[in-house]
């Protein structure tokens, strides 16, 4: 007990210190540098330079088609840039087969062997490299330990749950001790509270083996679960590259803001930009909304207010001020979610906002309903500027 407890704050007091991305010393061990890659006519990857660190876990994150497994399968040897360069640890990868280089990937589908047991497929890489029988045995035992499969060491694929089938590609991946590990969407073969459970056991696991992890999602919250920085890209372009507290509460543009959870994008225009706050004038409402943020930007400027759904708040009565951030509208749905509820609430310009409350008392007097007149507001620190 005491072992795990101190274990715990290790891990913590690491993870918080965490940010070598922040020290102009540090240098990183995988490099993009301007890297491009075209297929024919069509360009994947769009001059996209990027630096990932040691024992750092870094999430690709975008829709499907915007460039993100290109990238990571450039990085495993799969493919070779059109332009650019790319390196790890200080090597040029140029020309270097994928069997070569120090890293390891762990498919989406897994790609175990049927015809081989657990301890099989993980011994498989090992085999390939002409390792010792004895130090192979001592390796896959390391490993069954490390993922929990002591017991299903002789079983088949096919005689093991989808979870289980995970942990062995994972202990295979392993097994050659990479300095970088790849992970193509790992865990969408998974129901969600298994994916859930397994998100954590990868952190766990990547903090006690100290080593780089690089995970390729379109799931926001596994991206945002597991990584200490995400990559977020949009047609083979890196978009914003932050850690996941950044990512959802500084989007740095409207794609951000949209992509990555939920949020409500408030239109209008700049009627004041101070050094501390910018004011904003909008159809949702005839008052200026202001937002505690210092914004470059003239009045009369485009802009949008980004807010989160849980940064609002919704009220049958109508505020003190209400002048101050207050929108008023009827509730047009509501989704009960058991820990929160959302309201989707019609403004009188005929926009839709959505809202979550959490469930906090189990009764409640009055409950607001379909069809009731609402008031929504939020704090001036609650929202995010964003221009164009």
């Amino acid at each position: 007990m005491a072992a795990d407890k101190a274990r715990k704050e290790t891990i913590g007091a690491v993870r918080r210190s965490f940010a070598p991305w922040t020290d102009p010393t540090k240098t990183p061990l995988i490099r993009f540098e301007n890297v491009v890659k075209r297929f024919g006519d069509f360009t994947a990857v769009d001059h996209v330079s990027l630096d990932i660190y040691e024992r750092e876990f870094f999430a690709l994150l975008g829709p499907s088609g915007c460039g993100k497994t290109t990238l990571m399968r450039m990085l495993a040897g799969f493919e070779e840039p059109t332009e650019g360069r790319l390196t790890l640890a200080g090597e040029d990868l140029a020309g270097v087969p994928p069997y070569r280089r120090p890293v390891n990937m762990m498919f989406q589908s897994y790609a175990l062997f049927p015809h081989m047991n657990v301890q099989d497929n993980i011994a498989f890489g090992l085999k390939q490299d002409k390792m010792g029988k004895g130090e192979i045995d001592a390796r896959v035992e390391e490993m069954l330990k490390l993922v929990k499969l002591e017991k299903f060491a002789k079983r088949k694929p096919h005689q093991l749950s989808g979870g289980q089938r995970q942990r062995v590609a994972l202990a295979r991946s392993l097994a050659k001790r990479p300095k970088v590990l790849l992970l193509d969407e790992p865990l969408g073969a998974l129901d969600k509270k298994l994916r859930e459970e397994t998100q954590f056991e990868l952190m766990d696991l990547q903090m006690d083996l100290g080593m780089t992890f690089l995970i390729v999602t379109h799931d926001q919250e596994e991206a945002m679960t597991v990584a200490d920085r995400i990559a977020v890209m949009n047609n083979g372009v890196l978009v914003q590259v932050a850690p996941p507290s950044v990512i959802y509460e500084q989007p740095s543009t409207r794609y951000v803001a949209d992509f990555i959870g939920e949020v409500n994008l408030i239109e209008g225009k700049i009627t004041k930009a101070g050094p501390d706050e910018t004011r904003i004038s909008s159809p949702v409402t005839p008052f200026p909304l202001v937002v505690t943020q210092t914004v470059d930007c003239k009045a009369g400027d485009t802009a949008c207010i980004a807010i989160r759904p849980e940064k609002l708040r919704i009220t049958l009565e109508p505020p003190v001020d209400p002048t101050e951030n207050v929108f008023e509208g009827e509730i047009w749905d509501i989704g009960y979610l058991g820990d929160l509820s959302i309201y989707h609430v019609e403004l009188a310009c005929g926009q839709r906002i959505k809202v979550s409350q959490p469930n906090l008392s189990r009764m409640v007097a009055r409950p607001i309903s379909w069809d009731d007149k609402v008031w929504v507001t939020f704090a001036p620190h609650a929202g995010v500027v964003l221009m164009g």
